[in-house]
């Protein structure tokens, strides 16, 4: 029974079943079935598919007795094999019978993604040892004669033949068993699991034992406002957590390496640069229990993901739900695992790795999973209709939607591709091709479902062409193609397709704010001046004291966490410009764009793909004293107060939910900040950023051409990735008239 979505807006998040599990079976364990109430297909079934629900026959004087002590007349002249018109499907009952059991089928492992590292294995507890001892022992021929089994099956003399036939079901059982998991058997506490667990020095928590995936399909109704905010959060907090990590662990590989230590802690002599680390950051959180929804399986659009999302690894996914495969492009419950006893999919991801994809973007003819060489990475065998392709085929029957994510190559990201969340696709038709090399492959055309946000691989491919050829793709509406006028190091464009509003081309723009002399002179030395590097700055250097003993960034210039204060090495430090510690004094990185919104007004979007934790831009103005403020606010003047921005940079970084004893930075420390930024007549690009309260940026102070730390830069730095043409939202704090005269 499929539910659909509900019209009606409920103020709670409603998760709608898919299906829900058939009745139990009503027929009495002494029933005699009728050989009609059994189609063939259903009786082949249900002697040959899952051991677990075999069902085994014996002979006795014309009558067949079946497992579970129910019994079928064979002396009827017709069979159980007759043709399909003699035979009746509506007396069958679901629970009774068994349904094909399919287990996923991985597909070949791409260069760039490895499998997840495995837990530890916990030990069980007695009780289970004992049962499981019984269960997986050697398949022996039972005691027939013992008189504790009543059963009609056992009651009869020994027979060879038959004994044999029990012993393989008791093989074929521990099999199954030992296939099955977490999900057949879960074993209760022991002495030992239940004792506290030896901590690692800076190892956090006790690991847990990872979750399996639910096998409860649900659809998500409705969403208030306030539960989407919740949802996003909840994302990106998961999101932040994750890239934190890995931005650590490659900077303890960093050190490590320096050492000369290659190998990985908890892993032996493994060499540390053969276990990436998104690896290892999504096994710290799978083994906190941080990766989420795993407690139910969410059919189509995951709360707190937009349409147009950007993802730099695959385990991202796996760690948000969005894609539960690691290498596997096709995600789906499957069969044995599913209540109607039918695999069915959720996603796909479109890699391109496979020649006989069509994909022009709302329509795309994607290509089956399996059949292909894991080295020569082309097709050698015909493609089956099992797995991920009958979930699909199931899917498609069931009028299922499929969460699509499309890879796009780009030169951000650090393993040469990205991932955009393109939205939901309903599957319309299937077929077995023959394809470019020569054997059958199933394909699968899929149209996206209209009233969706614009793709973000479609955003990407426009935003590229847009920075070579912006007239072709956008004839009227630019007023100007860089409004900084060359003080930036990127052009700032200005586009209006609104109306015929062209205020941001009145004010001068400022690449840099303009201190009062009171303010920063004399404070270029204070404390000592800058560090006495020759070469790039390293720890231990001046410059690194001042931040605590370490370096806000890594080698790629991405902030690893937010600090209350960060000190960049400045004009009085002998370090070369191309320091790791010079980011945000080097100005724009990417290409901006003020635009004019329907809904906030004055905007900025970016043209590039900007990668969460590196630097957008600085709040720029005149800086005004708090004597100067208070004369100047009361004419009415646009003023911006630092001390408003609420302490996003603290959520910057935050590893806590992993590592229960990390504590934010509190150092550098910084003063009451007073002053503020007079933006009336002077000002850049990040005066029109909206605001919003579930932000993409946020604002960390940095301190590079002086040391006074009551006037530090206001440097804006994304918290999340940002895709191409998505507009760039900060969180002003206390909202009075002054957020609107920026936006207008």
């Amino acid at each position: 029974r499929i539910s659909h979505f509900s019209l009606n807006r409920n103020p709670a998040p409603t998760f709608t079943p898919i299906f829900t599990n058939p009745p139990p079976c009503s027929l009495p364990t002494s029933a005699t079935l009728s050989p009609s109430a059994f189609p063939p297909r259903s009786w082949r079934n249900l002697g040959i598919e899952d051991p677990l629900f075999r069902c085994f026959r014996r002979r006795r004087g014309g009558r067949v007795f079946l497992s579970g002590a129910m019994e079928v007349d064979e002396s009827s002249p017709s069979s159980l094999l007759s043709s399909p018109s003699s035979l009746s499907s509506d007396s069958i009952d679901l629970n009774f019978l068994p349904f094909l059991r399919r287990e996923p089928k991985s597909e070949p492992a791409s260069p760039e993604h490895g499998p997840l590292p495995p837990p530890l294995p916990l030990p069980l507890p007695p009780q289970a040892t004992a049962a499981i001892a019984v269960a997986f022992a050697a398949p022996t021929t039972p005691d027939l004669s013992s008189p504790e089994v009543l059963t009609p099956l056992q009651s009869l003399p020994p027979n060879p033949d038959e004994d044999a036939l029990f012993a393989e079901y008791c093989r074929l059982a521990s099999l199954y068993l030992l296939s099955a998991g977490a999900g057949a058997i879960v074993p209760a506490p022991t002495p030992e699991a239940a004792a506290p667990a030896a901590v690692q020095p800076g190892s956090g928590s006790a690991a847990k034992k990872r979750r399996p995936r639910s096998s409860e399909l649900v659809r998500v109704s409705s969403l208030s406002v306030r539960d989407q905010i919740y949802f996003r959060d909840l994302v990106r907090r998961a999101r932040i957590t994750f890239e934190s990590l890995r931005g650590l662990l490659l900077k303890d590989d960093e050190r490590a390496e320096a050492l000369g230590l290659a190998g990985v802690i908890g892993l032996g002599s493994v060499d540390r640069r053969r276990v990436r680390a998104d690896l290892r950051a999504a096994a710290l959180m799978a083994d906190r229990d941080l990766w989420l929804n795993r407690d139910r399986r969410i059919v189509g659009p995951i709360p707190g993901i937009a349409v147009g999302d950007a993802f730099f690894f695959r385990m991202e996914l796996c760690v948000l739900g969005l894609h539960g495969q690691v290498q596997a492009g096709i995600d789906y419950l499957s069969a044995g695992q599913s209540a109607s006893g039918e695999p069915i999919a959720t996603s796909i991801i479109v890699s391109g790795g496979y020649e006989d994809d069509d994909d022009r973007g709302d329509v795309l003819v994607y290509t089956g999973h399996g059949g292909r060489d894991p080295n020569l990475h082309k097709h050698c065998v015909d493609q089956k209709l099992e797995g991920g392709n009958l979930a699909l085929e199931r899917s498609m029957a069931y009028g299922i939607e499929i969460r699509v994510i499309r890879a796009v190559k780009s030169k951000r990201s650090p393993v040469g591709k990205v991932y955009f969340y393109d939205g939901l696709y309903k599957v319309v038709d299937y077929w077995l091709d023959r394809g470019k090399a020569g054997f059958g492959v199933y394909k699968y055309k899929m149209i996206r479902i209209e009233g969706q946000e614009p793709m973000g691989s479609v955003n990407y491919r426009a935003a590229e062409h847009l920075k070579v050829d912006a007239l072709s793709m956008r004839p009227t509406g630019y007023l100007s193609f860089d409004i900084s006028m060359g003080r930036e190091i990127m052009p700032v464009a200005l586009y209006n397709d609104v109306d015929d509003d062209r205020d941001p081309l009145l004010f001068e723009y400022l690449a840099r704010p303009i201190f009062p002399s009171s303010a920063v002179q004399g404070k270029f030395a204070e404390g000592g001046g800058g560090c006495g590097c020759i070469e790039n700055c390293s720890i231990g250097c001046y410059c690194a004291e001042r931040n605590g003993g370490e370096f806000a960034y890594d080698k790629a210039g991405v902030l690893l966490r937010g600090k209350p204060l960060l000190y960049e090495c400045g004009p009085y430090c002998q370090c070369p410009p191309s320091c790791p510690n010079r980011v945000s004094q080097k100005g724009l990185k990417n290409r901006l764009e003020v635009f004019r919104s329907r809904e906030t007004g004055w905007g900025v979007r970016s043209l590039d793909l900007i990668k969460s934790g590196t630097f957008i831009c600085e709040f720029s103005g005149i800086v005004l004293t708090h004597q100067q403020s208070e004369i100047v606010a009361a004419s009415g003047d646009c003023l911006v107060h630092p001390n408003r921005f609420p302490s996003r940079w603290l959520d910057w970084g935050d590893i806590s939910d992993v590592y229960p004893e990390y504590v934010a930075p509190n150092h550098p420390a910084t003063t009451d900040l007073n002053f503020s930024i007079d933006v009336s007549r002077a000002r850049n690009v990040a005066c029109y950023f909206s605001h919003s309260c579930s932000p993409n940026v946020f604002i960390q102070f940095v301190l590079f051409d002086h040391y006074n730390v009551s006037y530090p830069h206001l440097m804006i730095f994304a918290l999340e990735n940002i895709p191409p043409l998505r507009e760039l939202s900060i969180d002003y704090g206390m909202i009075d008239e002054w957020v609107g005269k920026l936006t207008m």
